[in-house]
């Protein structure tokens, strides 16, 4: 019961600030030196921890890679495999052995793991909420803000880590009660991958069904 009410505390003391300062500078300062580490790597890959907190101490965690180049990305998480090499997508589902194709149809709403480091340049109300130490370095955090507030999504919490400006961590607040939070275990910056990696092969996956939506 404390840990909620800390949490609550927390969430209006954010949405307080934000409603006074809606577009605070030193947020505005952090995520643009964040959003232009990131631009400035032609590529990169991630290894993260995910995990999905629900009402009912309903718990789910997994853990994740990801290789971004420019617009294309590969993701792989929870037995599932996602490419999208910016004009296709393929839905790769291990344990049913199969893929699904659909064109690439990008949603301005969309939080995809290109975006998630300049969605707040549309859309989004920030504050500054605090410096936090972890293990001797120093993590600016950010609250974003829907502008909107008819989606799901309420709030977007970033880590960002003061000295180098990459993105620790990220949680997805809902108005239904989930959370989802993205923690960076390994980050290599400047990952050396030919474009090829962003398509499916389906040579290499013996039996797989192909599923055409396209």
């Amino acid at each position: 019961m404390r840990k909620i009410a800390s949490l609550l505390i927390i969430l209006f003391v954010s949405l307080s600030k934000a409603s006074f300062a809606q577009y605070d500078p030193k947020a505005a300062a952090i995520l643009d030196a964040m959003s232009s580490k990131y631009k400035s790597m032609p590529s990169f890959k991630a290894k993260f921890v995910y995990t999905l907190e629900a009402p009912n101490n309903v718990k789910e965690t997994a853990e994740g890679e990801i290789v971004v180049k420019g617009s294309k990305f590969t993701l792989k998480l929870d037995g599932q495999e996602i490419i999208n090499n910016g004009s296709t997508v393929w839905t790769y589902i291990k344990d049913a052995n199969e893929v699904n194709v659909s064109n690439y149809e990008p949603d301005e709403n969309d939080m995809s793991p290109t975006k998630i480091y300049t969605m707040y340049k549309k859309g989004y109300k920030y504050t500054f909420l605090e410096e936090k130490n972890e293990n001797g370095k120093t993590y600016e955090v950010v609250d974003l803000i829907p502008e909107d507030r008819k989606p799901q999504i309420f709030k977007v919490r970033m880590e960002i880590n003061k000295k180098d400006k990459t993105l620790k961590s990220w949680k997805i607040f809902e108005k239904n009660g989930n959370k989802y939070y993205y923690t960076v275990k390994e980050f290599i910056p400047d990952f050396k991958v030919e474009d090829n990696y962003f398509s499916f092969d389906v040579s290499k996956h013996k039996g797989v069904e192909v599923i055409e939506l396209r």
